[in-house]
């Protein structure tokens, strides 16, 4: 197949364009001279920001995500034109790239007028080379998103998710000063069952400076607890900070994407609930404790880094104990031990 424009497609969350990651590296491994695209939307963009593999990424934003008082036919207006930009690009592939049947981005790739588009779905659906969606069940988020490349000859294992953080960003993390491990505890989750008690992030803190020397840095999602739109953790992370005034812990709130990136990237240990800060950290190579309530963790454990998952049988992460964090925390400065 001709694939020497190529447009990849991923509107779903961070985690997710993160676990597509290796796609893009597979794609300009095995087509070097080829153009490569992004379609994205406005809150999972700056994933790809520096990412070598792409040439070009093209940003959309969903009505949910609109400023106040910018209308829905505004957004839809911006839309339109940008499709209508991508059509004049004369792209040979189109890959949506969620392993489900995504209507809206199939939607995008026909407005875009690929060639050909590749799929998870049937042919009835306009899919020129669709996947059955048996196969976007099994496995990895990664190797789901992977198998997408079957019809352009690349039948291979997925590498290491990557993303990069910019010099600036980085520069602005303040940290605390010492010689001990740099460790990152971040406090936020969407779902009740994925979410650490307070306490237990404080007396973890306390044990990691006690035994290991440990500076910390604590990040989670700025904000009122009841805003309707986004729901911040402001008053989770006061009263944490609070009860670790005894300890070198930062606060770093993270109004924009690349200041978690950014500051995910100066840590050497995250400590977190499953979501996409996890998968950022998995995509910077970091070694990752990470707590799994009620979702899979065959399907999102983090993939390409060592890891110590946390899931107890009642898939509620409040049973997890300090004494598991700790003892999953040590086992991995033992394994980075061992390998240096």
């Amino acid at each position: 197949m001709t694939a020497r424009r190529i447009l990849v497609i991923r509107r779903d969350n961070i985690g997710d364009l993160v676990c597509t990651t290796p796609l893009f590296s597979a794609l300009r491994r095995h087509f070097p001279e080829a153009h490569i695209a992004a379609l994205v939307n406005s809150y999972n963009a700056p994933v790809l920001n520096g990412n070598p593999e792409i040439d070009e990424v093209h940003v959309y934003r969903k009505a949910k995500h609109r400023e106040p008082g910018e209308s829905r036919f505004s957004i839809w207006w911006q839309t339109w034109q940008l499709m209508h930009k991508l059509r004049q690009q004369n792209f040979d592939v189109a890959i949506v790239a969620t392993p489900a049947r995504q209507a809206a981005a199939l939607k995008f790739a026909h407005w875009v007028r690929a060639k050909r588009v590749i799929a998870y779905g049937e042919a009835a659906d306009g899919i020129d080379d669709p996947l059955p969606l048996t196969l976007a069940t099994t496995g990895h988020e990664t190797e789901a998103v992977m198998h997408l490349l079957h019809p352009l000859g690349i039948v291979e294992a997925p590498g290491a998710a990557s993303i990069t953080s910019n010099a600036k960003d980085l520069a602005a993390i303040d940290v605390p000063e010492g010689d001990g491990p740099l460790v990152a505890l971040h406090i936020s989750a969407r779902k009740p069952a994925q979410r650490w008690p307070l306490e237990r992030y404080a007396a973890l803190a306390h044990a990691l400076r006690e035994r290991h020397g440990a500076r910390l840095l604590l990040f989670w999602s700025p904000g009122a607890a009841d805003h309707p739109q986004h729901p911040g953790d402001d008053d989770k992370a006061n009263r944490l900070l609070a009860l670790c005034r005894d300890i070198p812990l930062v606060a770093c709130p993270t109004h924009r994407l690349e200041e978690l990136i950014a500051g995910l990237a100066r840590c050497d240990r995250v400590v977190c609930s499953d979501g996409g800060a996890m998968h950022l950290a998995a995509g910077l190579g970091k070694p990752i404790v990470c707590f799994f309530g009620n979702s899979n963790a065959e399907r999102w454990r983090p993939w390409g880094v060592s890891y110590e998952l946390l899931q107890p049988p009642s898939r509620k992460v409040s049973d997890v104990s300090v004494d598991d964090a700790l003892a999953a925390y040590e086992a991995l400065e033992q394994r980075a031990a061992k390998s240096s």
